[in-house]
């Protein structure tokens, strides 16, 4: 088959196409799959170049997310035949691993996973549409409603909106009934998130968005009034303390990842004062996903594409996530 392969740790330069990689064979329990999408995320970019504490086998076939259609089941499956349409919730829930990290991935033609690890992909519902939706969008539906409990009325920051999880933060907030504020880098990039259903619009590259917040919405006030409700980051880094400082009283900070670095400095006195609570999210659960492919199966969730690209383009795929040149997800599509 051919496949995308990481034989060690290093930069996007270093994932190397195999026209001739080794067939997958299904064991017992097991189910093989021909893989027609598959979507990138940032922790396809955290296992290509190595995260503290975490041993990953080598060579390994990267992507979390994948969709596609059963050719083969192992000794012991019963459900599943060739032709089913399948999503893959990506976590191996008994053994604790992940797809396309511990496990090879979506990035080939022939995937396998365990027999559990299977969601039925109904007929009305696209491959891309469903690969975008485990990793991306399970982890904005568990942050956003599940953890965080967003509610009609409240004001809602978002920052890094124009990605996979945002453009989905975006929606859910919307379908919740709070007033959207996103953040963006651009103009193409802001136009596209009002289409997609904010109310405001900032471009945290032309300003402060703090200063920006402070002046839409009035500095937050120790009894009450000015900023916002809620704050969904999952940069960290540089914008860690600022967002503190978006948040009203009893406000509330949703965080389910730190693309821009984990150990920000905090200025612990914004908690207490203004008695703010941070939720964090941890990844999806299975019902999380049915309950997306739901929503996109009824038309109340749209999963924003932003490039496709083929099997052999992978590494222009990786640095179009890296360089945040799309709006939406990346996909690759065997």
């Amino acid at each position: 088959m051919k496949a995308q392969v990481l034989h060690a740790h290093g930069e996007i330069g270093d994932v190397t196409y195999h026209a001739d990689w080794p067939d997958p064979k299904p064991q017992a329990g097991e189910v093989q799959f021909a893989v027609k999408a598959c979507a990138l995320n940032y922790h396809d970019l955290f296992t290509l170049r190595g995260m503290p504490g975490i041993k990953v086998p080598m060579p390994i076939i990267m992507g979390i997310d994948a969709a596609g259609i059963v050719t083969e089941v192992g000794e012991g499956v019963t459900g599943w035949q060739p032709g089913d349409r399948v999503l893959i919730d990506p976590i191996d829930r008994e053994k604790g691993k992940l797809f396309g990290e511990m496990v090879d991935g979506g990035l080939a033609e022939l995937a396998v996973v365990k027999a559990p690890q299977l969601i039925r992909l109904p007929d009305g519902i696209d491959f891309a549409d469903a690969a975008a939706l485990p990793c991306a969008y399970g982890t904005a539906y568990r942050m956003m409603m599940t953890r965080g409990q967003v509610r009609e009325g409240e004001s809602v920051l978002i920052l890094g909106a124009s990605g996979g999880v945002g453009t989905c933060c975006v929606q859910l907030a919307k379908m919740a009934g709070a007033h959207v504020i996103a953040a963006a880098s651009s103009p193409e990039k802001m136009a596209r998130l009002k289409e997609l259903g904010a109310d405001e619009v900032i471009n945290y590259t032309e300003r402060d968005f703090k200063d920006q917040i402070h002046e839409m919405r009035g500095k937050p006030r120790v009894w009450g009034g000015g900023g916002v409700d809620v704050v969904v980051n999952f940069t960290g880094g540089d914008t860690w303390v600022p967002a503190l400082r978006c948040l009203s009283r009893h406000g509330r900070m949703l965080t389910c990842g730190a693309t821009a670095g984990y150990d920000p400095k905090t200025d612990i006195r914004f908690i207490w004062t203004f008695e703010q609570t941070i939720v964090g999210s941890n990844g999806w659960d299975r019902q999380d996903v049915i309950d997306l492919l739901e929503l996109v199966g009824d038309g109340r969730l749209t999963p924003v594409i932003g490039q496709t690209f083929p099997l052999d383009q992978a590494r222009e795929a990786l640095h179009a996530l890296n360089d945040r040149q799309s709006f939406g997800k990346v996909i690759l599509a065997p």
